[in-house]
């Protein structure tokens, strides 16, 4: 590997981002001159003029350019030869025709929508787009969704339905040190985005108040003025408490209900039925701490409300987080600077991958596909006739849990997502992969699902390829080539134009990513995601570009909805929703409430950072979270393995006894596979809008499982990976392989 041009920065020097969160955290990469074999060919030196971190990084920022190491990731393509065989060494002409003959296959034998297509939210815009486009124009499948519905989409729902547009925050993270009350909902910065909490300890120094909502005493919610402990699956019933309080107080912002809303006389009835007694019955909130939240909100001169996956990750988020909403109109914190909702996107490009052709029922400008004009226009810029484009396919998990059926998917290409580890209900998905005719996985490393897979195609990482992403705020950025990619490993814009070219589409899938987002910019004017004024010039000289920009002499919107609403009307329209149960409550078989998050030193499904040393010495493995009243109960030493048991599942993993956590509530991150699997226990679920799972609760017990090494956990077959786990990749012509 060696250093490409750079592009910013100094001459020695690359100015780009991080490859993980959705704050796209601003650094250099310099080169490591004269690396040791195994060594990371370049490092991360701050960039304090980027304004969202400000130089900050975290541990795993810092630490990113670790897997551009060899013998970390993917260098050369896999095929399998037979099923069950091993994966072993191929070229590239080998490995894309064998994709494209399967795929030929499996739409003779059953048709284009047996095709399916399954993205992720750390792909650039211009992957996102290209994936899309590919979809549609080459496999003409409606089948493609991404890791994204599992992130954002109850949160993206709501904001539509109230604001008539999605944007994960309408106001820079500049805006919310400056807000009088601010409550943080089912969110935790301090782990899953550290440098975004000195925006909160801001806030406090400047006189404001921090409300943090969440089961668990977070490194966060240590950090608030209110700390509002719920059971999971109450977020809505505990919104709609704050604002029968509200309204009971007179605090309302009648004048703004009045003249920039729709719908309160509803939303009021509704609210009404939500007294605070019977709100702490559901949510477990005591009365004196909703009227001291409720007080402090309603009192303050603005105020914001930041959701996170806490409450959206529900089979009702889209309702509660239009309850959240409803708050934050009747208070009058909408559309005026300093104050309104706004939701923190978890990946990297969660906001740019489904503005632009990832999701099912979508098009790029983040259009949608049934509308007659998008496709018209869209169709217009790929040179296709409109009739020609799929309709709306199924969404994520609809797409997983039809694998290998008559009426789904047959063959699947996965690109930068893992869900065996992700989906929820994850044996039950990783049971339908394996009953593909033809699984074929684009990705960095060897992941579970890549282990899986009939072919497995290396591709460059963020230091290795130019491309946008977009923030949590809107903010289109730039992240440049530092250096070149490994002999052997391909761009996924390249690797697209090639397969496009074996299945009979020639033009159309440059591998230049600026050419790509010329195109993407066409395509997204006059949608709703305006990238028209949009440049890659422009976003290295503006720090990023604030979405929508319809043309380049437009400056970008920071702050969207000060004068109006993007509905009809101009209106914002409360959502009117009423409180009911999870999916699945605690019963007498599986009494415990079960929740699932991040934790600081390990992202996403951990396929990336769990190759990392100095992650996984932070964070090495599953674990359970208990209170110590349940712990004293079961007879269970921190420590000692236990098993946590769902309706379809089992996991493994230590004790960890804390007072943190509700005595009704067990919690386990998700990042590892095997049997500490936490999504082996998630309940699939699916929100009527979203289509989210709910990852966020379900019915458990916990079960004693005595010391480490009695046989608790061997042999319980949770994690259902057998057969990846002996199908390791034969070792190619330099003795190197992918780090499974």
């Amino acid at each position: 590997m060696t250093p490409a041009t750079p592009a910013g920065g100094t001459a020695a020097e690359t100015a780009t981002h991080c490859p993980y969160c959705a704050l796209q955290c601003g650094m250099r990469l310099r080169p490591v001159e004269a690396a040791s074999a195994g060594a990371a060919p370049v490092e991360v030196t701050e960039r304090p003029d980027f304004p969202v971190n400000r130089g900050a990084l975290c541990g795993k920022g810092r630490s990113a350019p670790a897997l551009l190491a060899r013998g970390v990731r993917l260098t050369e393509p896999l095929v399998r030869d037979r099923p069950g065989g091993p994966l072993r060494a191929a070229g590239w002409d080998e490995a894309l025709d064998r994709v494209a003959a399967g795929v030929r296959t499996v739409r003779e034998r059953y048709g284009a929508d047996a095709v399916g297509v399954f993205g992720g939210g750390g792909l650039t815009n211009e992957k996102a787009y290209q994936l899309g486009k590919f979809a549609r124009v080459v496999l003409g499948t409606a089948n493609i969704d991404y890791n994204g519905r599992f992130c954002m989409s109850s949160a993206a729902a709501a904001h539509r339905r109230a604001f008539g547009l999605d944007r994960g925050l309408p106001f820079p993270l500049a805006d919310v040190p400056h807000t009088g009350c601010l409550i943080l909902v089912g969110a935790n910065p301090a782990d899953t985005m550290p440098p975004a909490l000195r925006y909160f300890r801001e806030l406090r120094e400047n006189g404001g108040t921090l409300i943090v909502v969440d089961p668990r005493r977070t490194r966060t919610a240590e950090q608030a003025d209110l700390h509002l402990q719920p059971r999971p699956g109450t977020d809505l019933a505990l919104a709609l408490g704050l604002l029968h309080l509200v309204i009971a107080d007179g605090l309302v912002d009648e004048e703004f209900v009045a003249a920039r809303t729709t719908g309160y006389d509803r939303a009021r009835a509704v609210a009404m039925a939500h007294w605070p007694d019977r709100v702490e019955r559901i949510t477990g909130v005591p009365v004196s701490r909703l009227r001291e939240a409720a007080g402090l909100f309603g009192r303050a001169a603005t105020g914001m409300v930041l959701t996170a996956r806490g409450p959206e990750q529900h089979s009702k988020g889209t309702d509660t987080v239009g309850a959240w909403i409803d708050l934050c109109l009747a208070t009058g914190n909408a559309g005026r600077p300093y104050a309104g909702y706004g939701c923190l996107t978890g990946q990297g490009n969660g906001q740019g991958g489904r503005e632009h052709g990832q999701k099912a029922d979508q098009l790029p400008g983040y259009r949608s596909i049934e509308d007659q004009a998008a496709r018209a226009h869209v169709a217009a810029v790929w040179g296709v006739d409109p009739d020609a484009l799929p309709r709306a396919g199924r969404s994520a998990y609809e797409l997983l849990d039809g694998l290998g059926r008559p009426d789904g998917a047959r063959a699947l290409l996965v690109a930068g997502s893992n869900p065996v580890v992700s989906a929820p209900n994850a044996a039950h998905v990783t049971a339908r992969l394996r009953e593909l005719d033809l699984l074929v996985v684009a990705d960095l490393v060897l992941s579970e699902t890549a282990r899986l897979a009939d072919v497995v195609l290396p591709v460059t990482q963020w230091a290795e390829e130019d491309g946008t992403t977009t923030n949590l705020e809107g903010r289109v950025i730039l992240r440049r080539r530092a250096l070149d990619p490994p002999e052997g490993v391909r761009g996924e814009l390249w690797l697209l134009g090639e397969l496009a070219r074996r299945l009979g589409v020639d033009r159309g899938f440059p591998a230049d990513a600026e050419q790509v987002f010329e195109e993407l910019r066409r395509a997204s004017a006059g949608g709703d995601a305006d990238y028209a004024g949009i440049s890659y010039r422009r976003i290295a000289a503006e720090h990023g570009v604030f979405w929508p920009c319809p043309d380049p002499a437009h400056p970008g919107t920071p702050r969207l909805f000060l004068e109006r609403f993007a509905t009809p009307d101009g209106r914002a329209r409360f959502a009117a929703v009423t409180h009911r149960p999870a999916g699945e409550e605690p019963d007498r078989e599986y009494p415990l409430h079960l929740t699932t998050g991040r934790v600081l030193a390990q992202y996403q499904s951990g396929a990336q950072t769990r190759r990392v040393a100095e992650l996984n010495a932070a964070a090495p493995g599953p674990f359970v979270e208990l209170h110590p009243r349940l712990a004293e109960r079961l007879g269970v030493a921190d420590g000692e393995p236990v098993a946590v048991v769902s309706r379809r599942g089992r996991a493994v993993a230590p004790a960890r006894v804390s007072a943190a956590i509700r005595a009704d509530t067990v919690f386990m991150p998700f990042h590892w596979p095997g049997a500490g699997r936490a999504n082996s226990l998630t309940n699939p679920a699916l929100d009527p809008v979203s289509r989210m799972p709910e990852f966020k609760t379900c019915a458990v017990r916990v079960e004693r499982i005595g010391i480490a090494g009695d046989g608790g956990g061997a042999g319980d077959g949770v994690d259902r990976l057998d057969g990846a786990e002996r199908a390791e990749p034969a070792r190619g012509a330099d003795g190197e392989r992918a780090a499974g």
